[in-house]
């Protein structure tokens, strides 16, 4: 159960950086985490999922704030710089000891929740589409997310040709992002096959997946799966059966992994600030209400990011 409480504040350890957070945003992994789901993670990494609650106290991975203190061996950022990153946990609260290498300068043009919506999301769908060309056709299921939002537009910003698949209420948001088709999966089958198609989803089956990528094309698997018990596998089975798959199909499949590292963020910041990606907040709660921003993301399938303010 979630529930705020007052802790000790940490304290900036060896190459570490204290940050008085000012904002923190959602990711599904915050309530695969919380939940222990898919049941098999609880097995697969024992750092962050324990076996009978997270391994962690304190939950939330994206954050923007202040610089309160650094640690030895951090030389080159200073109390009262404005920065933003990606932690494992902690980010839900009004101070996070971090490590200097997952931290970066935040986006100048940005507020704190919207910077703080980056990280995960953004870093994700970059190296999800790092191969993407122009004139490339990208099927993006899953279009109206957290990845998916900065998907399709990391997709048009290589040139590509975008396909959106989203329900009925996010179609205007994507095709406000400029995705050339959206298509409603409530409602239509998705015509065609694509140069590159990238799921977010995890609902559908990887043979069913398979049949809209070019021969020639790429299917990239990132997370998926919506809370509605518990289970065993998640998207996890899909994954698993997909990379046993590789060697006996003609499309490329890939299952990558995003790295946290501040060179991405500087990356990430790149691009904001050159007006090629921006993050899209559907919904702003404050740290109190965190249980309640979580109940949102699991059950509503919030369209975009969730922020969470702090102080």
């Amino acid at each position: 159960m979630l529930e705020v409480a007052r802790v000790e504040r940490p304290v900036a350890g060896n190459g570490q950086v204290l940050v008085r957070v000012r904002a923190a945003s959602l990711n599904a992994r915050d309530w695969h985490i919380m939940r222990g789901d898919p049941r098999i993670a609880r097995w697969m990494d024992r750092s962050v999922f324990g076996r009978r609650g997270p391994a962690q106290p304190i939950p939330g991975g994206d954050f923007a704030g202040v610089v309160e203190a650094v640690g030895a061996g951090v030389t080159d950022l200073r109390p009262g710089e404005e920065v933003y990153g990606e932690s494992i946990s902690g980010a839900f609260a009004e101070y996070l000891a971090v490590d200097r290498s997952v931290v970066a300068a935040k986006p100048a043009g940005l507020s704190f929740a919207e910077a703080a919506a980056v990280p995960l999301a953004a870093n994700t769908a970059l190296t999800c589409l790092r191969h993407v060309a122009a004139g490339d056709r990208v099927l993006i299921i899953g279009a109206s997310g957290g990845v998916g939002t900065f998907a399709v537009q990391l997709a048009l910003a290589a040139g590509a040709e975008v396909t959106g698949v989203c329900s009925t209420r996010n179609v205007e948001l994507i095709r406000g992002l400029g995705a050339a088709r959206v298509v409603d999966y409530t409602r239509d089958p998705v015509p065609g096959r694509y140069d590159t198609v990238l799921d977010l989803a995890g609902s559908r089956r990887l043979r069913e997946l398979l049949r809209l990528v070019e021969p020639t094309g790429t299917l990239v698997l990132s997370g998926g799966g919506n809370y509605t018990g518990g289970s065993l596998f998640g998207p996890i089975g899909l994954m698993a059966r997909a990379q046993l798959s590789r060697l006996f199909v003609r499309p490329t499949i890939r299952v990558p992994m995003a790295n946290q590292s501040s060179a991405a963020l500087d990356e990430l910041r790149d691009l904001i600030d050159t007006g090629r990606i921006r993050p899209i907040i559907d919904r702003t709660y404050p740290l109190d209400e965190v249980p309640a921003a979580i109940h949102y993301l699991e059950t509503e399938h919030a369209r975009a990011k969730i922020a969470i303010t702090v102080g």
